[in-house]
């Protein structure tokens, strides 16, 4: 196993604050600023020392944080639809995968959370410059605005050390 695993890094309240590299989480362990709550099995060795790979590590001191909006990104619109074709519902390659604007660009339709979806390539060239019902389509879940980053979502890519501290599951 490479030792290449990301860490959940909480506020001294518990409260997720962002996910760091292993590598962040050792010097900031190192810097007396965080505790190790959690750790995989893998283990970190150099000449004098050995430790756990941290999993969850929490701020000593309370940190001020704004809340930052989750980014519109393409990996996570994919990932907050399910990595699925919101009009058939059909299985999508993140590298083929089109995203769609709902209300088409052209016709003033912003690049926004509740206004993009992502489709497979025939319901997108289907849809057209049109709006759904006018394509005779029909979204499968309306689109909106996610409260945490939709990666995390996917319960097979976030590590199960995880789950007591992220608010959804």
């Amino acid at each position: 196993m490479k030792p290449f695993k990301p860490v959940l890094l909480l506020n001294a309240s518990y409260e997720p604050l962002k996910v760091i590299t292993w590598k962040r989480a050792i010097n900031l362990y190192f810097a007396n600023k965080v505790e190790i709550i959690e750790t995989y099995d893998h283990v970190i060795r150099s000449v004098n020392l050995s430790v756990y790979l941290p999993s969850v590590v929490r701020l000593l001191h309370m940190a001020k944080h704004f809340r930052r909006s989750v980014p519109l990104t393409r990996a996570n619109l994919l990932a907050r639809d399910g990595f699925r074709c919101q009009y058939c519902g059909s299985k999508l390659n993140p590298v083929s995968a089109t995203i769609d604007h709902i209300i088409p660009r052209s016709r003033g339709g912003q690049s926004t959370w509740e206004n993009m979806v992502t489709s497979c390539a025939s319901c997108n060239r289907k849809k057209g410059d049109k709006t759904p019902s006018e394509a005779g389509l029909t979204l499968l879940a309306h689109p909106r605005k996610p409260l945490w980053l939709p990666i995390l979502r996917d319960r097979e890519e976030v590590p199960t050390s995880w789950r007591n501290y992220i608010f959804y599951y």
